[in-house]
């Protein structure tokens, strides 16, 4: 998701170079042509979130070091050098890769279609499911979670944009802003509204009616 926004992450020179060129070859420029500062991006909650974000964000909620985390993702962005702060935090971390045998792993290698499908079986069964950014795969699983009565913690990223730009922040008052901002954002049912997808937001079209 990080080269489908026009975000800065952090990388420095080279990172912003090799992102201009995916997005060039990709996006064919449209994602280039934004005319927001990456600040303004981030103000308006329109940047992926990253792992250490994401780590942050779940240790201010409650979760802890003991807490199995599964990530379901085909390739993060910056790779391990990203992924290791998120695994400092939840050292019990696992994915596909880790779960697996080399079998397995051999038996889907370069089967994105199979392997998207293990990350979905994965996150519709887990306890608490949170995405990075929003999706197909995060508005499939958002729907359907909330379609089974399942917590699904819906990153407010507007506030989080702000939070995270936000350098001087205590923690116990980046801490209270999080619990205070995602208050009613755990998987309730929220009515579908005109033109929003049917998939990401099924009520009241999927209901029974009595």
């Amino acid at each position: 998701m990080a080269a489908h926004s026009a975000c800065d992450f952090g990388g420095g020179r080279a990172e912003k170079l090799a992102l201009a060129k995916y997005r060039q070859v990709i996006w064919q420029g449209r994602v280039l042509n934004s005319q927001l500062s990456d600040e303004e991006l981030r103000n308006t909650g329109r940047c992926p979130l990253t792992p250490e974000e994401i780590g942050l964000i779940l240790v201010a909620l409650g979760f802890d070091s003991t807490t199995r985390f599964y990530l379901a993702s085909h390739k993060v962005y910056g790779g391990e050098a990203r992924i290791s702060s998120l695994r400092k935090l939840f050292p019990l971390m696992e994915d596909k890769r880790s779960l697996a045998s080399a079998d397995e792993l051999a038996n889907v290698e370069g089967k994105a279609s199979v392997l998207a499908a293990l990350d979905y079986h994965i996150s519709m069964h887990s306890d608490v499911f949170i995405s990075a950014s929003p999706g197909n795969m995060h508005n499939a699983l958002l729907a359907h979670r909330a379609y089974r009565n399942l917590k699904t913690i819906r990153p407010n990223m507007t506030l989080l944009g702000h939070i995270f730009v936000n350098k001087s922040m205590e923690w116990s008052e980046f801490q209270q802003a999080v619990q205070a901002g995602h208050k009613g954002r755990y998987g309730q049912i929220r009515l579908r509204k005109p033109k929003q997808s049917i998939y990401t937001y099924p009520a009241p079209d999927c209901m029974c009616q009595g």
